[in-house]
């Protein structure tokens, strides 16, 4: 499996981007994927999944502002970022897992393959 993540960029606080992500390969055994985040000197966190069931959930940080989708026949998965704060900065990654995962206990090392990251920056 592999995965392209792009669709960061810079926007002002309050400000919108769409991130997308790209599978090809063998994904018919991929359960979750999910959006995850990294801010320099911080930890990497989950920030949304969404199941092969179209089950969704999110970090309590982006409720109500993030919405992940995805397109099956595209084999897409998108993550709209609504309202940006700046501690939204982060290089945003896609990642999936074959088995169902998320809260209420994430856990980064069941996501077996990842895409680069994308840098989302939002400025004050």
């Amino acid at each position: 499996v592999q995965l392209q993540a792009s669709g960061g960029g810079s926007v002002q606080a309050g400000g919108s981007l769409r991130l997308s992500c790209a599978a090809s390969g063998s994904i018919g055994g991929i359960n979750t994927v999910g959006w995850h985040r990294q801010a320099p000197g911080n930890q990497r966190e989950l920030v949304a999944t969404i199941s092969n069931r179209d089950s969704t959930d999110y970090a309590d940080s982006v409720k109500g502002r993030f919405t992940i989708s995805r397109n099956s026949a595209k084999d897409m998965v998108y993550l709209q970022m609504n309202s940006l704060k700046p501690e939204d900065t982060a290089v945003y990654y896609c990642a999936a897992s074959g088995v169902p995962t998320g809260w209420p206990n994430p856990e980064i090392y069941e996501y077996e393959y990842w895409g680069q990251g994308t840098q989302v920056t939002v400025s004050s």
